[in-house]
């Protein structure tokens, strides 16, 4: 029997004294001195932590917050600085929807950014689960905050059956069941807290975890059985060549079209992505290219297959060229590293 009451109180006390300490984080004990969270620090934390780990977007959002003090700074930066900043942390739609956001900010809410979830859904870029938690965390708001995590943690609590993605939205009414006015802030925290370090997707710690008492997936022994999730499918393999051209120690690159995979990025020269490797006759800039071997790089939905191939000219033709390539995607950055090689 799930006693919502007992069950928020648990998690709270376990939080207090077991919740995890991050930079942007307000913990109870700050509240209690007075400090108020930030809601563009929790807004740049939270998009930059989404289909990645902590401990690979702190260094970003560590970057973001000295370059951008404040909303209207990132709001007022070229937008092709924020890209090459984001290199490397993937998703790159959400570094140009940071910076289209930030500038709604600063444009129709006069640098203040909003905390209530109605406005924050109105943002570019900021879904359901973004918004609860900026909402419950700085204005208190009792919202539903659902990421991965708390999905984990609540399937496994109430040993819900019905296989993600489809059974998404009525595991998310089940964790809305336990909502309350009562510290909503610390509670979606806390929730999140508990799935990241204690009910783990492959080893759960359940002798440490404050709900197991009400878990009936542990009652059951079958923790790791949830959530239930349809089987994936084999994701397709596209192929295409790279080019990297060198000239005195620079490599050329173009600026991607904003719409697309990877839009607005600067990368190495590709050709087209086919279904199917084809002939190489069809090569840019007509050079004496020599193979270098091929990169593969796994994106969301795909696997992409590229042979590299490279170059080197006395007098740089037209273009933007390049010597650090430490602000390109991760998938041209293995392009050129292959063709230097």
């Amino acid at each position: 029997m799930h006693n919502v009451l007992d069950m928020r109180t648990a998690l709270l006390r376990w939080y207090d004294d077991q919740g995890r300490t991050l930079p942007w984080r307000v913990r109870p004990e700050d509240r209690v001195r007075g400090i108020v969270p930030n809601p563009y620090a929790i807004w740049l934390s939270e998009v930059m932590s989404q289909q990645t780990t902590l401990a690979h977007a702190t260094p970003y959002w560590e970057a973001y917050r000295s370059a951008f003090p404040t909303v209207v700074d990132l709001a007022n930066a070229d937008r092709e600085v924020i890209l090459s900043m984001w290199a490397g942390l993937g998703y790159y739609a959400r570094a140009r929807n940071l910076h289209k956001c930030a500038g709604v900010v600063r444009d129709e809410h006069r640098g203040v950014f909003p905390t209530d979830e109605k406005t924050l859904l109105s943002l570019p870029g900021i879904g359901p689960y973004t918004a609860a938690t900026i909402a419950a965390i700085c204005a208190d708001e009792a919202t539903n905050i659902v990421d991965g995590n708390v999905e984990r943690v609540i399937s496994r609590s109430f040993a819900y059956a019905s296989p993600l993605p489809k059974g998404r939205k009525g595991l998310r009414d089940l964790a809305g069941t336990l909502v309350r006015a009562d510290r909503p802030g610390d509670y979606g925290q806390a929730l999140m807290d508990l799935g990241a370090t204690i009910c783990s997707p492959k080893n759960p710690t359940c002798l440490l975890c404050p709900w197991q008492t009400w878990c009936v997936a542990h009652a059951q022994g079958e923790e790791t059985k949830y959530p239930i999730k349809t089987k994936k499918k084999q994701i397709p393999v596209r192929y295409g060549y790279g080019y990297v051209l060198q000239c005195s120690g620079e490599i050329l690159v173009e600026r991607r079209p904003d719409k697309g995979l990877l839009g607005g990025m600067l990368g190495s020269p590709t050709s087209a992505w086919g279904d199917k490797p084809t002939d190489h006759s069809a090569a840019p800039m007509k050079r004496n290219w020599e193979a270098k071997g091929e990169i593969r790089h796994v994106f969301t939905h795909f696997e992409l297959r590229l042979e590299v191939f490279t170059a080197e000219i006395d007098q740089r033709v037209d273009g933007e060229w390049v010597s650090d390539i430490s602000g390109l995607p991760t998938v041209f950055r293995k392009v050129v590293e292959a063709g230097l090689a």
